[in-house]
């Protein structure tokens, strides 16, 4: 019998078996619910930065390099910004720079504007997103781990989505 993968790296991030029940918490950041995210949508003065880490679905196996391929469309909450891929457990340094890059411009700077950080039901790439967005200093990081699921579950309209730019 071979050796399994770990689901850990030595920090702690979640890098197997992604689409799997979730902790309750995350270390640095606050769960929120639905409830919680409609309700800071309507009436928050510093309105939060929603941010969407689902990953980019892959090209299909054994397709042709000259076939035509468009992935499938991502719906998310509305206002969102898609940074796909930067909630795996190891990023490279381009990843890395993408997401703090952006967290960045989201913000302006600020890093006390509340953050909601989603993905989709037990899924830990939100998890992992969030917790790494806390140790890149932000304050107000808030989890969202029920995501598009949750939304659309409680009657909330979702929107079409497209990644944002790698620089």
């Amino acid at each position: 019998m071979g050796e399994q993968t770990p689901l850990f790296d030595p920090n702690g991030y979640r890098i197997d078996g992604f689409r799997s029940p979730v902790p309750n918490t995350v270390p640095g950041a606050a769960t929120v619910t639905t409830r919680d995210v409609d309700q800071l949508l309507k009436t928050s003065p510093a309105i939060p930065v929603l941010v969407d880490v689902l990953p980019s679905p892959p090209k299909p196996k054994g397709l042709a390099p000259t076939s035509l391929w468009l992935p499938p469309a991502r719906h998310n909450i509305p206002g969102s910004v898609w940074l796909p891929n930067v909630g795996y457990g190891r990023l490279s340094d381009q990843l890395d720079r993408y997401f703090r890059v952006n967290l960045e411009r989201l913000t302006s700077g600020d890093k006390n504007r509340p953050i909601v950080i989603y993905c989709l039901e037990d899924c830990w790439m939100s998890w992992n997103a969030a917790r790494r967005a806390a140790e890149y200093g932000y304050s107000r990081v808030l989890w969202y781990p029920d995501g598009t699921d949750g939304w659309e579950f409680a009657g909330h309209p979702l929107e079409s989505s497209t990644p944002a730019p790698m620089e």
